[in-house]
């Protein structure tokens, strides 16, 4: 969020710009917009932030949503991997093998 500015009508306007970087750098996706904030707390916001605190984690989750599937549908036009957290691969443990015995066949 760069700014957050009242709008005659009682909403609010935040500008935002989300970027994702690829490593290595492969590409670089930048999303710039503009959120409209209505409902019973825009004064609360915009107090929030003349007092220099973070926007609420409601409104940074929901722009960063929105955000990020737009950077997959982008991805996905420029043929390029989309912009998603490596799922971590489950580690498999070596099952412990039985002690050899030592057998020995005599006639």
């Amino acid at each position: 969020m760069l700014d957050i500015s009242e709008r005659p009508d009682g909403s609010l306007d935040a500008p935002f710009v989300f970027t994702v970087n690829y490593m290595p750098s492969i590409a670089q996706i930048s999303i710039k917009g503009k959120a409209k904030i209505s409902g019973e707390d825009t004064k609360k916001i915009a107090e929030d932030h003349k007092a220099q605190k973070s926007p609420p984690p409601q409104l940074l989750q929901a722009v960063s949503n929105t955000a990020m599937g737009d950077a997959v549908l982008i991805s996905r036009s420029l043929n390029i991997p989309p912009p998603l957290p490596p799922i971590p691969q489950a580690q498999t443990q070596a099952q412990p093998q039985p002690p050899k015995s030592d057998t020995r066949y005599t006639a």
